[in-house]
């Protein structure tokens, strides 16, 4: 059935493989195909778990806390547990999210015998190990127009296609500055690195709405079998080690319709492509397709104009952008109890 309002019927289509074309007829929905009730009469025994990865988002986090509780735990039984990962928070964020219902815990604080790291892929992959639930969601904590139908959506192929392991979210992601919106000019990095980059090494992923868009969900076998790089670069890699261990057909895409939230500057983007690119590389070279003399530099060098000591006007920052990642979480947690 062909599921998927993407337009398919233009002579680009012939330029996809017929293996990709086929995939985006049969492993894209719109989050509108299910409603809560009917997702809830589907989960059975199975329990969901939906994960919140939050710095400094006091602005934002409980209203999206809220509206999981009342329309997904209250009015549905869809959603069992909503966990916000507080990753060091200069805010009242952990207040907030723990007013408004959820529960909350510190980055830092889970499987606290282990070295902390740093970024966002450390707290989705903390936030997988306090979680418990058979299907896991991560939404970002920094959306202004979250609906609950986020959250239907990324588990509406979990629980209607066995198939289905994974599910990434797409969206309209306008660019607002000032009065000027600009429809289509979010996702800057998605268009400048990881859509060219995918579509060069990785062509099966050329189908991708938004290959780093941070909401997504997963069956926890899975999640808990790849490994998490902790910074921007986790959602690059979980598509690309996915495609390699589960298959194409594993992977789906559900259409959430509007995501608003706070764009970062234009050296905080350039830091997250330089991540993106040294996690395309590392994956390259696991997979020997990759030969160097010698190893990239993980240092960037960039420069912020404004009054510096010595009356300069450029400011130099250098910021290492290593690569680091968590394995899978099986290999860390005790084996699971089988009752």
């Amino acid at each position: 059935m062909d599921t998927t309002r993407i337009g398919l019927d233009s002579g680009a289509e012939l330029a996809l493989s017929p293996r990709v074309r086929s995939w985006l007829r049969r492993r894209s929905w719109r989050a509108d195909d299910w409603t809560a009730s009917q997702l809830a009469a589907l989960k059975g025994e199975r329990t969901v778990s939906v994960v919140i990865p939050a710095r400094d988002e006091e602005e934002t986090v409980g209203q999206i806390v809220r509206t999981i509780r009342t329309a997904l735990m209250e009015e549905e039984q869809l959603v069992d547990d909503v966990l916000v990962v507080d990753s060091r928070s200069r805010d009242n964020t952990a207040r907030v999210a723990a007013e408004a219902g959820a529960r909350v815990v510190a980055q830092d604080a889970v499987l606290r015998p282990l070295p902390d790291m740093h970024g966002k892929g450390e707290a989705l992959w903390k936030g997988l190990a306090a979680t418990d639930g058979d299907l896991v969601v991560f939404v970002d904590g920094d959306l202004y127009d979250f609906t609950a139908g986020y959250v239907i959506g990324l588990l509406g192929p979990l629980l209607t296609d066995p198939g289905v392991d994974y599910v990434k979210g797409f969206y309209h992601r306008p660019l607002v500055n000032g009065a000027h919106t600009d429809a289509d000019g979010g996702g800057r990095v998605t268009e400048l690195v990881a859509r060219p980059l995918l579509n060069m090494y990785w062509p099966d992923l050329a189908g991708f709405v938004q290959p780093l868009a941070g909401e997504y969900a997963g069956r926890r076998d899975v999640l808990e079998s790849i490994p998490f790089v902790t910074h921007y670069g986790v959602e690059v890699a979980h598509l690309i080690d996915l495609l390699r261990w589960r298959g194409l057909d594993a992977l789906a895409q559900v259409d959430l319709g509007m995501r608003t939230h706070r764009h970062q500057s234009t050296q905080a983007l350039g830091r997250m492509a330089g991540q993106i690119m040294l996690t395309v590389m590392d994956r390259l070279d696991r997979s020997g397709r990759l030969v160097t003399q010698e190893a990239p530099s993980t240092l960037l060098a960039q420069f912020r104009r404004g009054s510096v000591a010595g009356g300069a006007d450029r400011e130099l920052m250098v910021t290492d952008l290593a690569v680091r990642e968590r394995p899978p979480l099986r290999t860390v947690l005790p084996p699971r109890s089988a009752g």
